[in-house]
């Protein structure tokens, strides 16, 4: 799987979860929790969605570091089983 398509994936989980996005343009440098207004609770399903969409296992302790989509597409692109 390419990077763009774990991005594209990522942005379409991210719309499911987070439908007051409708309209917001979401890239790789878009802001996770401050451009997107993600609540803690949105945030915590878009993490066990994306862990479970890409099998991946990424660390508690990485995800309050990640701040942008594309640090989230690097964790799991690193993370992926």
């Amino acid at each position: 799987m390419t990077r763009q398509e774990i991005l594209d994936r990522t942005i379409k989980i991210v719309r499911d979860c987070v439908p007051e996005l409708e309209g917001v343009e979401l890239r790789e440098d878009t802001v996770v929790n401050t451009d997107m207004g993600m609540d803690s609770m949105n945030f915590i399903l878009v993490i066990c969605k994306l862990e479970a969409e890409f099998d991946a296992r990424i660390p508690n302790r990485l995800w309050s570091k990640l701040s942008t989509l594309g640090e989230v597409v690097d964790a799991i692109e690193k993370y992926r089983k």
